[in-house]
Order: structure tokens, then C-alpha cells, then sequence
């Protein structure tokens, strides 16, 4: 095959795989439930900080690394950016996953060619691989799913393949191969975090091949490991510990709710194999297998088939089974299981079972020559329509009609998806796959719009903050979803307050309703939390048993009013009082927790070493400056204050603790027996001074 056709052949796979898609998605009109519509939220925020999507506009580079606090902002950025293109209903933002796939399919068919020569059979090899990976009802799923699996997928495969063509010890090892290998590791590592548990075990079988082979290769490591950190180090700096936050409750807290196997259980180890036929298909699993055993068992005879020298392109097959079974290995060893995890795999493993469909069309040409020109075309035509059946079946089961869903009609009633319209809040009480607050958000700013969703009820500490400043609530009827049993006391508290009054019901579509609910125009709010936001703040200089009172009130804040609109006006009277009177301390704490609460740690750090002045009794200013110093990537300046806090505040174990941790952030390893010893006696100096507190709530 030349080179003309098979770029001809893979452009039509691509355009078939998205025809299927495209009508898919127009008999498929059902809203995106909470993981999908929180992903379209991030398109959403990244596109409108790029100032390509209406109701939003460039701020800075922290603006933009706000908005991914948890998981990497590249499938994001990309994603804002097809939607400014495409649009913003659901439909038409998912072409970002076309263009997805597209990489994923150059990815695979460029990896496939370097499995086989010569050309012509590599370039039919290739088409077949990309072609099992269209029809495999896992990717095919993924190409309907908004979440990050495929843009996850795609990068990986392209990050597996750059690295294998690098590794290669005949025809690796020069420096553009090491720094393109190094640009897609970064760039899969900016997808999400994941993509380590692939390609961790991949670039630690590189590092040590570079190691052995000489001072060259070491070299191109270098460059291409200050190339990654260069290129996640940002986003990194930023979100770390959030990002250490929210890795915890998604992989280990997860994993316990949900009750996963083990990770050295039996079940565990079988987890992922289980799956399998299900994510690639019977025909494309056992027919891919049998034909393996067949090629065993023609190397047995003869090392070379019909022109094809499998010695040439050994290195390649042992970095595809290499790298697929560590693969493997690594992502058994994450706590949380679930079928989607394994998707950056299935490329690789469906280029190696693509093998066994390709010794199977060798055996026909071998057995019936006379018929070789027809023949394997025939049983390939025949072995792609039993594959189309799985995938076929996965995707008219997911299918979903949006008749009848209220969504819409409940966003547009609250003022939702205009650009006119102020910004607001609606507090959403049930949580279901057709309404929570996740898509009550999307859809509430699509075309611009300033609408956002909150979820409150999950404790009983809601119910009075939302019956004395909540703007808009919405109730259900029936159903109540996924949500706490106090969530009914919340929806009875509304309903009997007279705070509220009903303005609409929404019948929904499996029975029950929605309700929406707006505060009435005489009923009084109490103190503002921009008038309690001062106070709170000065409560930091009591250690920590003022964090308490602050955090807490501030994460329900945080749900009452999405847009956090409290922030700017403090800010702004917080300064004209410094100007007034530049020893204002309320002024100053309230400067202090905004820049704390903005994740701004050199701003807040600046602030606390002011307080540091003029409150040299207290150690506490010392400890929260060292701690921000801390969560802005400067161990070295953390380590430095709180030395120097504890030599002036004489024994403190929490400053001697946060002094011994920053220097091992900072790079005294050494010092890790001594941080280690250190922490027990700083938690509970914190605890002693939380008892006055507990005894005078109790």
C-alpha cells in the first residue's frame, strides 16, 4: 500500500468513526449528568478566561490556574476553545472529542508502523489497528462521553509511542525523538494526573535503558525531564495542594465509599481482565488472541512470513508488551477501580490483538493463494461486522431522550443563560443525573449567562443560613437522588418557612417534580457576610481555634453565593481603611484570609509579615506566613520564618514541626526522621488549644 492511500484510508476511518458519532449524539438529547456537565463547566470557565467565549475575558495567568484547582487545565483549554467554535450545547461541544480522536487514531496508526515492515504491510497493519481501535465499545463510548478518558487515551498513546520510538536501541536515541517523547509526556501530564500510572513505569524502563547505554542518552533525559517540569511546574505550583486534596477523596476515600476490591485481593488483580470483553469486544478479544497463538506457532517454523522479518522490529513488540503489562501492574496498585481507568491501555493492547487479526489474514493468503487477492479482504469484512455488533449494542443502550426534561425550562425561569441577566445562585436541594448542580451551572451560563448551582442540605448546619440568605432554591417532588437524609429537613424548612415563595412546578419525566422557590421581596436577611467577614478574619490571631468558626462559614458562604461577589468589596474597604489608618489590624487580617481564601500565597504572606510587626507576642502570624510561604512553592522561606519565629516564641512544637517540614520540601531529606518525630507533638499542641473551644461550645 503507498503512502497516498493509507493517509486516504485513516482520513476515512476517522470521518466514518464521526459520522457514527455526530448520529449518535442527535437521537442521544439527554442532559449531561454530574461528572460530564462538571467537565463541561471546566470547558466552559477556560473558555470564557481565554476571552473566547462570551461572559468572560482574559485576567492573568492565575485567573486562568484558578480554575483547576484539581485536575490539569490543557483538555479544558481545548475543549473552551472547539466550544467557542462549535458551540456550547452539549453536542456541539463534544467535536472536541472528534478532534480527540482523531489524535488518537494518528497515534495508534504511527505506532503500528513501527511493528512492521516493510512499508506496505506496515501501512496495512496500521489501518487495521486504527480501525480496531474506532469499533472497540470502551473508545466508542468515550468518544460519546464528555469526561477526560479520550483526550487522556489519546495523549498517552501518543506519549507511549514518541517514547518507544526513543527508547529503541537501533533507531532511538537521537535529540528530536527525546524532546518530542518529552513534549507529550508533559502534555499527557496536563490532561490528568493518571496518565503517571501508565506512563511512570514506561519512562522508569526508559530511564534505566538510558542509563546503560550511554552519556548521550543521559543527556537527552536531562533536557527532557526539565522540558516536563518546566511544562507542569505552573500549573503544579499553584494547585498543589489542592491538587494532593483532591487526588486523596478521588482515589482512597473513593475507593472506601464505594467499596472497591483490594488492591492485593484476588479480585483486585482480576478487576481490569473482567472487563476486557466488554471494553474491546468478544471478536476483536478472541479472535485477535487465537490469531497470536497462530503467530507463536508460525515463529515456531519459520522466523519469516511471507516478507515480513518480525527480528527487524523485535525492540518495537518488546516496548509495546513491555510497556502494556506495566501498565497494567501500576494501575491494579490505584485503591479506585473503575472500567474507565483502563482506557489509555486499550490502544496498546488492541495494536497487539490487531496482530492476531493480521497473522489470520497471512494463514488465508498461505493456504488458499490462488484466492489471496479477494479472499482475506472478505474474511476482514466479515470479522469488522462481527465486531460492530458489541459496540452497536453498547451505544442504542445509552441512548436518551431529553422529551420532557425540565432543566431548561427550570434554568430559564431563574434567569439562567442570559447575558443580561445579574449574577445568581440557586441553591439545588436534589441531587439526580437529569438536575443537580453541576448542569444547573451549564446551563445557567451557557450564551453568557451568570447563573450558578449550589448544593446544600448535606447537614442540618444548612438549613438556617440558606432560610436567611439564600435568593433561590430548588425543591423536588418525589425522588430526592443522591443526598443525605438531611436534605429533606432543608426541603421541609423551605417549604414551611414563608420565607419562600413557590413560583413554579416542573413535572419530570419519571414521575414527580421540580419546584422552584425565590426569597420574598419583604422578607429581611441578617447580617451580610460581608459585615461578619471582618470579624472572622481577626479570629486567626487566636490560632487555631478561630480556623473553625472562619472555614466553616466560609464554605457555606461559598454555596450560597457562587460568585463569590463578597471578595471585591471587602477588598476595596479593607484598603481605604489601611490608607486611613495604616495600623487598622481588622483591615489587615481581612486582606490576610481574602488573599488566603484567592489562593494568592505571596500576597497573603506579605500581609502576615506585616502582622508579624505589629504583633511580636504572638507566634501565630508566624505560623500562617510560613504556611502560605509553603503552599506557594518556597519551602526554603517557610523553613527561614518559622526558625526564626521560634527562636524569638521559645519552644512552639507546631512552628519546630513546619520548620523541619520545609526543609524537607526544600530538599534536607535528612531531616525526614527528625520532621517525622516532629509532627505528633505539633498536633497536639493544636488539639490542647482547641479545648477552650470545645468546652465553651459543649
Amino acid at each position: 500500500m503507498g503512502a497516498r492511500p493509507f493517509r486516504v484510508g485513516l482520513v476515512l476511518i476517522w470521518l466514518l468513526a464521526t459520522v457514527a458519532d455526530r448520529l449518535w449524539w442527535s437521537h442521544h438529547t439527554g442532559v449531561p449528568s454530574w461528572d460530564q456537565a462538571d467537565y463541561l463547566n471546566s470547558a466552559l470557565d477556560h473558555g470564557r478566561a481565554l476571552g473566547v467565549l462570551a461572559g468572560g475575558g482574559w485576567q492573568g495567568w492565575n485567573a486562568l490556574l484558578d480554575l483547576s484547582p484539581k485536575i490539569p487545565p490543557l483538555a479544558s483549554l481545548v475543549n473552551g476553545t472547539v466550544m467557542a467554535i462549535a458551540g456550547d450545547a452539549p453536542a456541539q461541544a463534544a467535536w472536541s472529542l472528534s478532534l480527540w480522536h482523531a489524535l488518537l487514531l494518528f497515534s495508534t496508526a504511527g505506532w503500528a508502523l513501527q511493528l512492521l515492515r516493510p512499508n506496505g504491510a506496515a501501512r496495512g497493519f496500521a489501518l487495521l489497528a486504527a480501525g480496531a481501535v474506532g469499533l472497540a465499545p470502551m473508545l466508542l463510548e468515550l468518544r460519546t462521553d464528555y469526561v477526560l478518558e479520550l483526550p487522556l487515551t489519546a495523549l498517552v498513546t501518543l506519549a507511549l509511542w514518541r517514547l518507544g520510538a526513543w527508547w529503541s536501541p537501533k533507531r532511538g536515541g537521537r535529540w528530536w525523538q527525546a524532546l518530542l517523547a518529552a513534549l507529550t509526556v508533559a502534555l499527557s501530564l496536563l490532561v490528568k494526573q493518571s496518565a503517571l500510572l501508565v506512563l511512570l513505569p514506561a519512562l522508569g524502563w526508559a530511564l534505566i535503558a538510558a542509563q546503560r547505554i550511554g552519556r548521550g542518552r543521559r543527556l537527552q533525559v536531562l533536557a527532557g525531564l526539565i522540558l516536563v517540569m518546566a511544562s507542569v511546574f505552573p500549573w503544579l505550583r499553584h494547585n498543589w495542594i489542592t491538587t494532593l486534596g483532591g487526588t486523596n477523596r478521588a482515589v482512597i476515600e473513593s475507593a472506601a465509599r464505594e467499596g472497591d476490591p483490594g488492591v492485593f485481593s484476588l479480585e483486585g488483580w482480576f478487576f481490569y481482565l473482567r472487563q476486557l470483553p466488554l471494553q474491546i469486544g468478544w471478536a476483536l478479544l478472541w479472535i485477535g488472541l487465537a490469531g497470536l497463538v497462530l503467530l507463536i506457532l508460525t515463529r515456531f517454523r519459520s522466523p519469516v512470513a511471507r516478507g515480513f522479518d518480525h527480528r527487524d522490529c523485535s525492540d518495537a513488540w518488546r516496548w509495546l508488551v513491555g510497556t502494556l503489562f506495566l501498565g497494567w501492574f501500576v494501575t491494579n496498585l490505584s485503591p479506585n477501580k473503575d472500567p474507565r481507568y483502563m482506557a489509555p491501555l486499550l490502544p496498546p493492547l488492541l495494536l497487539l490483538l490487531s496482530r492476531g487479526w493480521w497473522q489470520w489474514g497471512l494463514w488465508v493468503r498461505q493456504r488458499w493463494p490462488a484466492r489471496s487477492s479477494w479472499l482475506p479482504g472478505l474474511a476482514l469484512s466479515a470479522g469488522v461486522l462481527v465486531a460492530i455488533a458489541p459496540a452497536w449494542s453498547l451505544q442504542s443502550a445509552r441512548q436518551r431522550s431529553r422529551h420532557g426534561d425540565p432543566l431548561e425550562a427550570i434554568v430559564a425561569r431563574a434567569g439562567g443563560a442570559d447575558p443580561d441577566a445579574d449574577p445568581a445562585t440557586l441553591i439545588v436541594v436534589p441531587s439526580t443525573p437529569d438536575l443537580n448542580q453541576h448542569n444547573v451551572s451549564y446551563y445557567g451560563r451557557r450564551k453568557g449567562g451568570q447563573l450558578v448551582g449550589r448544593q446544600l442540605g448535606g447537614s442540618r448546619d444548612h438549613i438556617q443560613p440558606v432560610l436567611d440568605h439564600a435568593q433561590w432554591v430548588l425543591l423536588a417532588e418525589g425522588d430526592q437522588g443522591s443526598v443525605r437524609r438531611s436534605a429533606r429537613s432543608l426541603d421541609q424548612a423551605v417549604r414551611e418557612s414563608g420565607v419562600f415563595e413557590q413560583l413554579e412546578t416542573f413535572p419530570r419525566l419519571k414521575g414527580g417534580s421540580y419546584s422552584l422557590w425565590k426569597r420574598r421581596i419583604d422578607s429581611a436577611s441578617p447580617v451580610g457576610f460581608e459585615q461578619r467577614f471582618p470579624q472572622l478574619a481577626t479570629g486567626l490571631a487566636k490560632g487555631p481555634s478561630g480556623l473553625d468558626p472562619i472555614f466553616s462559614s466560609v464554605a457555606i458562604e461559598h454555596m450560597l453565593d457562587g460568585h463569590f461577589s463578597y471578595r471585591e468589596p471587602l477588598r476595596r474597604k479593607a484598603l481605604e481603611d489601611l490608607e486611613r489608618n495604616p495600623a487598622d489590624d481588622s483591615a489587615r487580617w481581612t486582606l490576610a484570609l481574602l488573599a488566603v481564601l484567592s489562593n494568592r500565597p505571596a500576597e497573603a504572606a506579605h500581609h502576615f509579615a506585616l502582622l508579624e510587626t505589629s504583633h511580636p507576642e504572638s507566634p501565630w502570624p508566624s505560623a500562617y506566613r510560613s504556611v502560605v510561604l509553603l503552599a506557594g512553592w518556597n519551602p526554603w522561606s517557610a523553613s527561614s520564618v518559622a526558625s526564626a519565629a521560634a527562636d524569638r516564641h521559645g519552644p512552639n512544637p507546631l512552628l519546630e514541626s513546619l520548620e523541619s517540614l520545609s526543609a524537607v520540601l526544600g530538599g534536607a531529606v535528612w531531616r525526614i526522621p527528625e520532621a517525622v518525630q516532629a509532627l505528633p507533638a505539633a498536633v497536639s499542641s493544636v488539639e490542647e488549644s482547641l479545648k477552650p473551644q470545645e468546652k465553651g461550645s459543649s
